[in-house]
């Protein structure tokens, strides 16, 4: 029978005992333990209570690709009985700044190699502390040395950055600090502020409680149990840890029964990745449909041996055909898809291993409501109708934004995914299309508000509207129409402003000039108009 925790510290606590000598994370050649996790979180979350004064509810940022720094953060972050607030490395100072002042963070752990970007909006902000860490902080003498001064001087990919007030992650663990009393956790205590556009394109943060991530590994653990056979599997975490699939699948579901975690630090370097991979029997590798496009037009990867890969997962956008028969026909491995969103914590349904229904993202996980409503809000049947979902894993509402949580629920307290979805007589979800504007690139939501506001503060714009259009390798990516003031203004100059403000996945791949913009009687932009 699989456990149900009360909570994420109730989960850790568990992992941390039962499975000490086992192996939990691997990166970059070097292996920490269950116990080893343990010992370096608990002194972490130590220096958070004792020599920062946290208190339980106050925020943390932790701003990291997938390092062996990420894990030992979060779950100090979580005995500490602190929130956490994933951050995107990529971001901008731009959105840096937004998130960190919207989440009124005290503390960030960020990456050298990106620590210039936060260092110049950091005085903008609440942030008391700034945690820095190196690539290879947590690897034992001499190739720490080696590979942190390859990193700094050799490669030069630490840019120069200044805080007021920073201290080096390792300083952070390199004592024991003084016990301290454990956190009360009650189901509404919130672990993590996920941020997302959610209805509209204003980013907002999930509250996603204790509860919400705890029952949600117990669901896809019960939904898919022959991907979690007991401290014998080896999962390849290529998506984000700051994702909030990767962060519950890999970090809590994976963690809790005693598996293998290969992080792996950028998957856009298929060569490093398949020489990673190469060295591992790997049982579960979790991906997006471009990855997996990617890594089956890379020869090298085809000759790596998945004789034991048996579970694969695909999310975070639509799984074509093509990419789903490339990877079986090179693997041997059916790609089962599911579906979910942020604010689910994240999974709401998927297929099962050995009934898979291509075309469908599944059904839905235990204890989990759906229904689909038309656009007056009325319960429809044998139609396609906008998703909605009620369950455990339903986030409590968005960080200090009560307009947009009631905007997202309806009267009776169902999630309004936004998405328009068909259900069949077996319980099958069809995902037809999106309600929402959002635009999908690569798994990452990208929203034409902020794309549309960046670029109207360009002062040769007068008005600008954005949609996604179909490319093969994203999925999606963005094009702009854009309304000049001065016909000078070209198409560069539009693109290396939204370079420089935007995080790459936001950025217009195609941009148009218009006279004008379609617009509805009250002055609306109609984006419909410029999709069709």
């Amino acid at each position: 029978m699989v456990t149900r925790y009360k909570n994420a510290l109730e989960l850790l606590e568990h992992s941390f005992k039962s499975y000490a000598d086992k192996t939990a994370y691997t990166c970059l050649d070097y292996s920490l333990t269950y116990k080893q996790i343990d010992q370096l979180s608990e002194r972490f979350a130590r220096y958070l209570r004792n020599d920062l004064g946290l208190v339980p509810g106050d925020r943390i940022a932790i701003q990291l690709p997938n390092l062996l720094q990420f894990p030992v953060a979060l779950y100090g972050a979580v005995r500490a009985g602190l929130i956490v607030v994933n951050t995107n490395p990529l971001y901008t100072p731009r959105e840096i700044r937004y998130q960190l002042r919207d989440c009124g963070a005290k503390a960030l752990v960020v990456l050298s190699n990106i620590a210039h970007n936060a260092a110049s909006i950091i005085e903008q902000t609440d942030v008391e502390t700034v945690i820095v860490t190196n690539i290879a902080d947590l690897h034992p003498f001499p190739k720490r040395q080696l590979i942190n001064s390859v990193v700094k001087y050799v490669k030069r990919m630490v840019p120069a950055y200044k805080f007021d007030h920073a201290v080096s992650f390792r300083s952070t663990i390199s004592k024991k600090g003084k016990p301290f009393e454990r956190p009360v956790l009650n189901p509404d205590s919130v672990m993590t502020l996920q941020y997302t556009g959610g209805t509209t394109g204003v980013s907002k943060g999930a509250m996603l409680s204790h509860k919400n991530m705890a029952d949600n590994v117990w669901q896809m653990v019960e939904h898919i149990p022959s991907a979690f056979d007991e401290g014998a599997e080896t999962f390849v975490a290529c998506l984000p840890l700051y994702h909030i699939y990767a962060l519950n699948l890999h970090a809590l579901a994976a963690f809790s029964l005693g598996e293998h975690n290969l992080l792996i630090p950028n998957p856009r370097d298929l060569a490093g990745m398949v020489k990673t991979l190469s060295k591992h029997q790997i049982t579960v590798f979790v991906g997006i449909n471009t990855l997996f496009t990617a890594l089956c037009r890379f020869e090298p990867f085809k000759a790596l041996d998945f004789s034991k890969l048996k579970v694969t997962s695909a999310g975070g956008m639509a799984l074509t055909e093509d990419a789903a028969k490339a990877w079986e026909s090179i693997t041997g491995c059916e790609v089962c898809e599911g579906y979910g969103l942020t604010e689910t914590s994240p999974v709401v349904c998927g297929n099962l291993i050995g009934g898979i229904v291509r075309g469908s993202v599944g059904l839905p996980l235990q204890e989990t409501e759906l229904k689909l409503i038309d656009d007056e809000g009325n319960t429809v049947t044998g139609e396609a109708g906008e998703l909605c979902v009620r369950g455990p894993q339903v986030m409590l509402g968005y960080w200090e934004n009560e307009d947009e949580t009631r905007t997202v629920f309806t009267e009776d307290g169902w999630l309004r995914t936004g998405d328009v979805a068909e259900i069949d007589d077996k319980g099958y979800v069809r995902i037809v299309d999106r309600k929402k504007d959002m635009i999908l690139v690569s798994g990452f939501n990208v929203f034409p508000n902020e794309v549309e506001d960046t670029i109207c503060q360009m002062p040769q714009i007068i008005e600008a509207a954005a949609i996604g259009v179909a490319d093969e390798k994203c999925g999606e990516v963005v094009k702009l129409f854009v309304v000049a003031a001065d016909e000078k203004v070209t198409e560069e100059a539009v693109y290396n402003y939204c370079r420089k403000n935007l995080t790459p996945y936001k950025v217009p791949k195609v941009i148009v000039f218009r006279d004008d913009l379609p617009k509805s009687n009250v002055g609306k932009i109609l984006r419909k108009e410029l999709r069709e």
